[in-house]
């Protein structure tokens, strides 16, 4: 067995660390598109709107794909469109209204290559409406990522259907109308 030289060894930690942002930069995403928002002092769906676009390059393109997303989603490029895109999906009263959703990421696939990246997740998300009921939704991603100034961004966000499946009426009765986990 030969010993790795420093340089090898640091290549190798660079590439553990980058994928340890880039796991980070995914989970933020989707903690900051649950309902009710849990990040503490977030009020407002304009603030998580960009602090969600900070996690975007400029050039960033967040498109649905298949058969059941390419109509539903679409194509947008740039942070420009993607505000709009969060704005449609925030900022515009919904009925009936999204009391609760959660993102929950598995079957985790990240490949570095230099200051880019692509991964690979498996994501589900219960949703709860203020009628009662509720949607199990489930969806293949397929990101992309560079690093910018050093640090990671997400360049492409894409998305496709598993399956979208109605739960039963009224199938959470506990839940938060407003998140205090990172309360102070």
């Amino acid at each position: 067995m030969t010993t790795p030289t420093i340089e090898e060894l640091a290549a190798r930690v660079e590439v553990l660390e980058a994928e340890a942002d880039i796991r980070r930069l995914q989970a933020r995403y989707m903690f900051l598109c649950d309902t009710p928002c849990p990040e503490y002092g977030i009020t407002d769906d304009a603030d998580r709107i960009e602090l969600i676009l900070a996690l975007y390059t400029e050039d960033a393109i967040w498109e649905g794909v298949g058969e059941y997303y390419t109509d539903q989603f679409g194509r947008l490029e740039g942070k420009q469109a993607l505000r709009e895109h969060f704005q449609r999906f925030w900022g515009e009263k919904q009925d009936p209204a999204l009391l609760l959703n959660a993102h929950y990421l598995t079957s985790e696939q990240i490949h570095v290559d230099g200051d880019t990246a692509e991964a690979q997740w498996i994501h589900m998300q219960p949703w709860l409406f203020s009628d009662g009921t509720g949607l199990l939704r489930s969806s293949r991603l397929n990101n992309a990522f560079r690093k910018v100034d050093g640090r990671w961004l997400i360049s492409r966000t894409r998305t496709e259907n598993v399956f979208v499946a109605p739960l039963p009426d009224k199938f959470a009765d506990a839940y938060p109308s407003s998140s205090v986990l990172l309360k102070p």
